[in-house]
């Protein structure tokens, strides 16, 4: 028996929902760059109350650690930044939820999202890459990790990214001379 992956295990359950959603982060960065370990999995999430039901009905208790539902509410009611995890009890594979609230970032990027074939057996919906780039500028600038600038090279050599579509993030999250800076490595 194939061994479960943490794409698999959340992917299928997120399509699930019917919500909106969008993998980011390290796995956004594999699936548009150079294959990396990663240690879990971050999903853009646009919950409202029915697929925060459907949410709770497909990622049940016995199979994942699911916070609770007043935990999830309250998440759901910061216009930012409101976030929450779920983590496989058998494979320990965990999944960060970003909820997309009233993010002007999420909003772009939501409508802009790919789907991408992940295995034969699953496509999975993926943040467009001027978005991956863009957070990871940010969480560059943020803490300075060394993955970031490797993992925004290799989307920008392997992908590719519409720069004029970056361009007024860029100027709105003061990053574009961080972006300079990492395009001339």
């Amino acid at each position: 028996m194939r061994e479960p992956d943490e794409l698999s295990l959340f992917a299928l359950r997120l399509e699930a929902t019917g919500a909106p959603y969008m993998i980011t982060g390290a796995t956004a960065a594999i699936l548009y760059g150079q294959p990396r370990v990663t240690n879990d999995l971050d999903v853009v999430l646009a919950l409202d109350d029915t697929s925060r039901g459907a949410l709770l009905r497909v990622f049940p208790e016995t199979e994942f650690y699911v916070p609770p539902e007043s935990v999830i509410r309250a998440e759901q009611a910061r216009h930012q930044r409101g976030h929450f995890n779920l983590i496989h009890h058998e494979t320990g594979y965990k999944a960060d939820l970003y909820l997309a609230g009233a993010d002007p970032l999420h909003a772009w990027a939501l409508p802009r999202r790919r789907r991408l074939r992940w295995s034969d057996e699953l496509e999975v919906v993926v943040a467009p890459p001027e978005y991956v780039v863009l957070r990871k500028l940010e969480f560059y600038r943020e803490g300075g990790s060394a993955k970031h600038p490797l993992d925004i090279r290799s989307i920008q050599e392997t992908t590719g990214v519409d720069e004029a579509a970056m361009a007024p993030w860029l100027q709105r999250m003061n990053l574009g001379e961080l972006w300079r800076e990492i395009k001339a490595l």
